[in-house]
């Protein structure tokens, strides 16, 4: 496995290869990561994973500073996996001046849910990813995958939006949520938690799964029932001691408020403690 950190080094072990497969990450990996490289294999000719955390997805007030950073750890995992490059570029190389030129996806679909309560994300996610796709995949002669985990179900979502708009050669391909054998999602930030917050964490999932089966029940009259049900959600799991951003019930292929016979997914955010944990499951 190479480990590289530099566009023009990237570009130069890329050289030899037609189908690239990109697995973009933010480091500190764990075993959700690590089950999209497993997924990226078989896709292309060479794997690579990027490890950059990316300031302009971070509010001032959020953890850029404090997030884990643990490369050594990574590419030992990486490289257990099976990957051929990973692509770890500093601040600096990703931005060597300031990045005045971003992608700003449309407020529909990046000023709600995680876009309402951190403001400025999407434009961030989207501006580093396309910037990943150029670095990785722009000089490919064959076919191009990114592989995403289906816990960003927003960010998933508007990343696909992109691609469609840009007319982008590349698939993008939906892994499945990893979850612990409790049904915690996993996560990075998952570490932030003390012990008993990490027994609790497990009830973000449990509010949503329960969510969803209200509102299956209540399908022929959702749109006049959802307020209530999400209200009820909400107010359950701040009873916990839980600071809940939103638990909703949406159409899954924009986000919206959903009509009858619309394919759903059920999604949430909260802080516990200080850490804040997202969620999502198809319904």
């Amino acid at each position: 496995m190479k480990l590289v950190h530099t566009i023009e080094a990237l570009r130069a072990a890329l050289r030899a290869y037609d189908a690239p497969t990109l697995v973009p990450t933010m480091g500190n990996l764990h075993e959700g990561h690590l089950n999209l490289i497993r997924a990226a294999r078989p896709l292309g000719d060479v794997t690579v994973a990027s490890i950059f955390v990316n300031r302009l997805q971070f509010a001032p007030h959020e953890d850029f500073d404090t997030y884990p950073r643990t490369l050594q750890a990574d590419c030992d995992k990486l490289a257990a996996e099976g990957c051929d490059v990973v692509f770890a570029p500093s601040e600096k190389e990703m931005y060597p001046e300031p990045q005045g030129f971003k992608v700003q996806p449309p407020p529909e679909i990046a000023d709600i849910l995680e876009g309402h309560f951190r403001p400025g994300f999407f434009t961030g996610v989207c501006t580093v990813v396309m910037k990943l796709f150029q670095c990785v995949l722009s000089e490919a002669k064959g076919p191009r995958h990114a592989v995403f985990g289906q816990k960003d179900y927003q960010q998933q979502m508007v990343i696909r939006r992109m691609v469609q708009q840009f007319a982008l050669p590349i698939n993008v391909v939906s892994v499945p949520t990893q979850r612990a054998e409790d049904g915690l999602a996993l996560s990075s930030r998952n570490g932030y938690l003390s012990e008993a917050e990490r027994t609790e964490a497990v009830q973000l999932s449990l509010a949503l799964r329960a969510l969803g089966r209200d509102a299956l029940a209540a399908a022929d009259g959702l749109s006049r029932h959802l307020p209530g049900l999400e209200a009820r959600a909400l107010q359950a799991l701040a009873a916990r001691g839980w600071q809940p951003d939103y638990l909703t019930v949406r159409r899954r292929t924009d986000l919206q408020p959903p009509q009858a016979g619309d394919a759903l997914v059920v999604l949430g955010a909260a802080r516990l403690g200080k850490t804040r944990l997202i969620d999502n499951f198809e319904i």
